[in-house]
């Protein structure tokens, strides 16, 4: 699997180099060569919009988003956890206020670099698909469709995630720490140091395979789904809706929200099968984790062997287990993550190109 990784990050990376440039030479054509210093300007305006974006949307729902991992890797025949609410109300209860929100530095320290990289990808990527499309079309004024957007969303997707991944890895084993548990990370560097001491640097990227997949129909749809329903909304402008060519923030905030219901769904039994292959090879993890009809904690071969493993052993509704939670969830943090992107975006002073 390691080679696989290898391989698809140097894939993504050339990729990413190639939708660049493209949008690079775009720009040119359209705007004639502007100052270095310009150029450096916006991109660091864009990068600083979308991690504030990232770290606000994931700190207002964190204790939803710890409850979801939670509810995801808990063994069925030791449950500490029956639902959103009693969960809330235990982990409150036996760890207090602090313990809502456990992970959720780890989670920021991840998110704002995630969501930097991914929003910036996501334009750049938009306007080089949209400079090759215009290209071989002919149509000097095409828009992209809603397939290329999502090609677009999937890319800055996986190029994001895979940049970020170890953190994330490292993020999921803290947030399942628990009071009871040996407290063998202290933190994001002190876990990522552990893991890549006892285990390998391949642990880092366990669960990189499923992540991927699910980047295609999680983010893609989410950018493809937002971007197409405004500029629907714009055009039609029922009920008056778009004032001079532009949402209101409450209408913005339904977009997201469609657009995060949307991809999450989809795109859910992914994020389970994830979670339970980064959990793999700690020795020392919590007893919420392990799994089938012992106190043994799970091996998996693989995703599929993951899969596999999960549904024999507690159906097929454990590929969903945490959904209620994280559909809770996933409607203020994508809606929160897409407003505060544009209006961050605007204060900056950073100018959307996608469209032009």
């Amino acid at each position: 699997m390691a080679s696989e990784d290898v391989v698809g990050k140097s894939t993504g990376e050339s990729a990413v180099t190639t939708i660049v440039n493209l949008a690079e030479e775009a720009k040119l054509a359209r705007e004639g060569v502007k100052a270095p210093g310009h150029a450096i300007l916006s991109i660091c305006k864009s990068l600083v919009a979308g991690g504030v974006a990232g770290g606000v949307s994931r700190t207002a729902v964190a204790p939803l988003e710890r409850m979801k991992i939670l509810l995801q890797v808990q063994n069925p025949h030791n449950i500490q956890y029956n639902g959103t609410i009693q969960g809330l109300k235990h982990i409150w209860k036996s760890e207090g206020f602090r313990g809502l929100f456990k992970g959720n530095g780890t989670n920021c320290a991840r998110i704002v670099p995630n969501s930097a990289v991914k929003f910036f990808s996501y334009e750049q990527a938009s306007s080089g698909i949209l400079w090759l499309y215009q290209r071989y079309s002919g149509k000097e004024d095409a828009q992209l469709t809603p397939v290329l957007r999502l090609g677009a969303g999937a890319t800055a997707g996986i190029i994001a995630m895979s940049a970020t991944y170890p953190m994330d890895m490292v993020r999921g084993r803290i947030t399942v720490q628990t009071e009871k548990s040996p407290y063998q990370y202290r933190g994001m560097f002190h876990a990522l140091g552990t893991v890549y001491r006892e285990e390998g640097f391949r642990a880092l990227y366990r669960g990189w395979l499923p992540s991927v997949i699910g980047v295609v129909p999680y983010v893609g749809l989410n950018f493809a789904v937002y971007e197409s329903l405004k500029d629907w909304l714009i055009k039609t402008n029922p009920y008056d809706i778009a004032k001079d060519s532009e949402l209101t923030v409450i209408t913005r905030l339904a977009c997201g929200a469609a657009a995060g219901t949307i991809g999450q769904t989809v795109a859910y039994p992914l994020d389970v099968i994830r979670r339970r292959m980064q959990m793999v090879g700690w020795k020392d993890a919590a007893s919420v984790v392990t799994g089938g009809s012992s106190k043994a904690p799970l091996e998996y071969n693989g995703m599929i062997d993951a899969f596999r493993k999960t549904v024999r052993n507690e159906g097929f509704g454990a590929l969903y287990k945490g959904l209620v939670p994280n559909s809770v969830k996933v409607v203020p943090s994508i809606a929160i993550a897409f407003v505060t992107y544009e209006v961050v975006k605007d204060v900056l002073g950073v100018e959307m190109r996608i469209s032009d």
